[in-house]
């Protein structure tokens, strides 16, 4: 398998995951350009696309959705809920509704050699879902915009080769910073985003000795800084698990604004 994130934050989110016959997207919320030529530096198309799996409505997720569209013929797949507010959106009420498919968290799709098995997540959408994309015994999970975690969420990212996790922000950074009360409340919310804080803990639970990539996603411009996600994390983990040797851990950013290290595995 391959995994990339060509773009990760509240300016867009866009995730490819590959095998040796298929390739898909998680999302699409950059333009039909940069997807583009981030698919053409690891030698894929956009026609080679097998499809392309939605998160959620929000625009960071959708906002190349109609011109990717537009220049393939390939499925777009989401759950129910999400499909009836993308309709509802003026960016996209005219797409032709045959392009969706419609998935259900843990009940599994499969395109090719891949087997693409949504999650539930905690986020302020119509039917919000991460994913998680196995093939051949490997397992790759996107799992980002949820503002809470439980025993679900731990056991559906056990036993991940590579994972793409939500640290948005800093809480300290966020209560000072410009926002207004009101948004700060939503961020800070259960279906809001996940801490630095909570995003180590998070990963704490998960961790396996054969992980190949872990990145931090979904970063705020605003109330975040990477090397303060990073270290945070790194800083929370040692704590939580001494026994484990952090430094050896494949853990990294997700950049915001062009494509982060590819993993193969």
């Amino acid at each position: 398998m391959r995994f990339q994130s060509f773009a990760s934050g509240s300016s867009g989110n866009c995730t490819y995951v590959g095998s040796g016959q298929a390739h898909v997207l998680i999302d699409a919320g950059i333009s039909r350009k940069r997807t583009a030529e981030s698919l053409e530096q690891i030698g894929v198309t956009l026609d080679d696309l097998d499809g392309i799996f939605i998160t959620h409505e929000h625009s960071d997720h959708i906002q190349g959705l109609k011109m990717i569209a537009k220049k393939t013929t390939m499925p777009i797949f989401a759950t129910r809920g999400t499909i009836e507010a993308m309709m509802k959106s003026p960016a996209l009420k005219d797409m032709d509704r045959e392009r969706f498919q419609v998935v259900e968290a843990d009940h599994e799709v499969r395109v090719k050699d891949l087997t693409i098995n949504p999650m539930k997540i905690s986020h302020d959408a119509a039917e919000p879902v991460g994913y998680r994309i196995l093939c051949g015994g490997k397992k790759s999970c996107v799992c980002t915009d949820l503002g809470c975690f439980d025993e679900y969420t731990v056991d559906a990212l056990k036993d991940a080769d590579v994972l793409l996790l939500e640290a948005n922000h800093d809480v300290n950074m966020l209560q000072v910073g410009p926002y207004p009360y009101r948004l700060k409340q939503r961020i800070l919310s259960r279906t809001g985003h996940l801490s630095n804080l909570s995003s180590a803990q998070l990963l704490a639970k998960v961790l396996n000795a054969h992980m190949k990539g872990i990145f931090l996603g979904h970063l705020s411009k605003e109330n975040n800084y990477p090397d303060l996600a990073y270290e945070t994390v790194r800083v929370e983990l040692m704590s939580d698990l001494p026994d484990v040797d952090v430094t050896d851990l494949p853990l990294g950013i997700a950049r915001r604004q062009g494509p982060s290290a590819l993993v193969e595995f």
